[in-house]
C-alpha cells in the first residue's frame, strides 16, 4: 500500500451499491515474471492434445509443468494452468461466472466465494490437471457442501501433500509484532475475527527500522508478499500521534490482499481491483482513515 503526495496511487471514490455478502468455503487442511502470456503462446503449448471432461482440448501434462515445482514454471506455463483449470471446472457449475487464482499457499488449500454473478477458487497449484472425479468434487462441494465431495478432496489434499511448499530455515523473516505503542499481533487478531471470521493466515511484522538518510516522495505504509505469506507495516506508524483506526486500515487493507484475487490486465497484474475497493469500504473507520492520511501525510513523509 504506498502513499504519494499527489494523490496516494488511489482510485476516486464513487458512490456503489452496497456490497453483496459473500458466501464462503474452505476445505482443510490450512496450508509471478509479471507479463502475462498472449493466446498464440498459449496455443502453441497445446499440442498432442486430448478431450477432457468438458468436451474441449485439454493441455497436455508436459504443457502444464506439472513435472516442475511451481517456483520452476514460467509465467507462461503458470497462466496456462490456471485457464486450464478454470476452463474445466466451468463444466460443473452454474451460470455464474467462474474465476480461479492458482495459489503457492502453505495453509489454505482451498478457498471458495460466491457473488450474484461470480464464484471465485483461490486454488493451490495442485489442482492443476486433476482427475476429473477432484474437478467435479470440487464444484459439488462448492455448490452444494456435499459431504462426500468433501472427502474427495480431502484425500486428494492428504495425497498431494508433498506439492505443498514448507518454509527452509533460510525462508524464515524475522517477526516483529511488538511496537512502542501499537502490537500488531493484538491488531491482526483483533481485524481477522471481526472482518475475516479468523480465516486469514499470514504473518505480520513490523518493518526494519533505521535511520532515513534522504527525503521521502511517497511511503508504502504496508505490504503483503503472497510468497512468503507476510505482511509488513512501516515502523512509521509506531507513533503516539498516529490513532488506533488508522494503524488497524492499513493492516486491513494488506489481509484484503490474502483473499481477493490479483489478475494480469493488458500486461500487468492489478493489485486492486474494483472488487477489493469495494470491499475496503467495509471497514468501519474508512473515511476517518482516508480524511487522517490526507491531513497527516506530509509528516509521515517527513519521519
Amino acid at each position: 500500500m504506498r502513499r504519494t503526495t499527489a494523490a496516494f496511487r488511489q482510485t476516486a471514490k464513487t458512490a456503489t451499491a452496497p456490497r453483496t455478502p459473500a458466501s464462503s468455503a474452505r476445505v482443510s487442511p490450512q496450508r509471478e515474471d509479471l507479463r502475462a502470456p498472449n493466446e498464440g503462446e498459449l496455443g502453441a503449448i497445446l499440442t498432442n492434445r486430448t478431450r477432457d471432461e468438458s468436451g474441449e482440448y485439454a493441455a497436455t501434462s508436459s504443457s502444464l509443468g506439472l513435472d516442475l515445482s511451481w517456483t520452476e514454471r514460467s509465467e507462461t506455463t503458470r497462466e496456462l494452468g490456471r485457464r486450464d483449470l478454470q476452463r474445466r471446472l466451468r463444466a460443473y457449475f452454474d451460470a455464474r461466472e467462474v474465476r480461479v487464482v492458482a495459489t503457492d499457499n502453505r495453509h489454505t488449500m482451498l478457498s471458495i466465494k460466491r457473488s450474484q454473478t461470480t464464484w471465485s477458487l483461490r486454488m493451490h497449484h495442485m489442482f492443476i490437471g486433476a482427475p476429473p472425479t477432484v474437478v467435479r468434487a470440487v464444484a459439488r462441494y462448492a455448490q452444494a457442501q456435499c459431504p462426500d465431495a468433501s472427502q474427495v478432496l480431502r484425500r486428494f489434499i492428504d495425497d498431494n501433500d508433498d506439492r505443498v511448499r514448507t518454509r527452509s530455515v533460510t525462508d524464515q523473516h524475522p517477526i516483529d509484532v511488538e511496537g512502542r505503542y501499537f502490537n500488531l499481533r493484538e491488531i491482526y487478531d483483533e481485524i481477522n475475527d471481526r472482518y475475516f471470521n479468523g480465516e486469514v493466515d499470514v504473518q505480520i511484522t513490523w518493518g526494519q527500522r533505521g535511520r532515513r538518510r534522504r527525503a521521502r516522495e511517497s511511503i508504502r505504509l504496508g505490504s503483503y508478499t503472497l510468497e512468503d505469506q507476510l505482511i509488513r507495516i512501516h515502523p512509521v506508524l509506531d507513533a503516539n500521534d498516529v490513532p488506533a483506526f488508522f494503524v488497524k486500515f492499513i493492516v486491513f487493507h494488506e489481509m484484503l490482499h490474502t483473499v481477493h484475487e490479483m489478475p494480469i490486465v493488458g500486461g500487468r497484474r492489478v493489485y486492486h481491483t474494483p472488487d477489493f475497493r469495494e470491499h475496503e469500504r467495509i471497514y468501519e473507520h474508512y473515511d476517518a482513515s482516508l480524511r487522517w492520511e490526507r491531513r497527516n501525510l506530509h509528516k509521515l513523509l517527513e519521519r
